[in-house]
């Protein structure tokens, strides 16, 4: 799919394909586009150049970007994109919650890493960045610096 060899940089050719399903109709106005994640799995390029096709389609208006959302086709105030009932970071942060109750995640033992979260999840470091703030903020886990983060002991957990 993508030529490696030729003259014309990956982004600019990543940033062709989508604006070809964006013409084809295959991600109508308000779809989301894949994740810069994806991208960069699927074509298996670095995610500077995912992010520069990305940012090469916000220029010209063909998507736009809700932080912790997601990328979504069509101008950010023509395309009402597709509802999410819950953000992703509250997502994951649901998800760890359900580990910590299963008992899959023990308390005062780590959580998973952000990078190992960013993978699990298809998403940016940021959206994992605000589920771990949510869960510290909502007393699921705790801090030490430099040694990680850790779920909090059954009885200063929410509803003990």
């Amino acid at each position: 799919m993508l030529d490696h060899e030729g003259d014309t940089h990956l982004y600019v050719q990543i940033a062709e394909i989508i604006r070809q399903q964006i013409q084809r109709g295959d991600l109508a106005p308000g779809n989301a586009v894949p994740s810069e994640a994806a991208i960069q799995s699927e074509y298996g390029v670095a995610r500077t150049t995912a992010r520069r096709a990305f940012h090469m389609l916000r220029e010209e208006g063909l998507i736009y970007t809700v932080q912790g959302e997601g990328t979504f086709v069509g101008p950010p105030n023509q395309a009402a994109r597709e509802p999410r009932r819950t953000p992703l970071y509250r997502q994951i942060a649901d998800d760890v919650i359900g580990r910590i109750r299963d008992g899959a995640l023990q308390e005062r033992r780590p959580i998973p890493s952000e990078t190992t979260l960013v993978q699990q999840y298809d998403v940016a470091r940021e959206t994992v960045r605000r589920a771990v703030a949510l869960l510290r903020e909502e007393g699921w886990i705790y801090t030490v610096p430099q040694r990680g983060s850790f779920v909090s002991p059954r009885d200063k957990q929410p509803g003990a």
